[in-house]
């Protein structure tokens, strides 16, 4: 099983989007799991902000982060 964690620093918090990639002996996704969570600068608490079983959800979402910023969550709400 492979985790893959990217930090994203912001100027009043932190964005942290953790993967987790189960694959067979072919390469074959076995299990994928994607969760994003908001720290706040000074803080050791995380808010879970979203979950996904979909392979390259969490790939989309970092870039618009990246792109848009913390407006990227507002289209989540919607």
């Amino acid at each position: 099983m492979r985790q893959t964690i990217t930090r994203i620093r912001g100027l009043t918090v932190n964005i942290e989007v953790v993967e987790f990639c189960h694959t067979d002996a072919n390469g074959g996704t076995i299990w994928y799991h994607a969760a994003i969570y908001i720290q706040q600068h000074g803080s050791k608490e995380k808010k879970l902000v979203r979950r996904s079983r979909l392979p390259g959800a969490a790939a989309e979402l970092r870039r618009e982060i990246q792109r848009d910023g913390l407006r990227a969550f507002d289209r989540l709400g919607a």
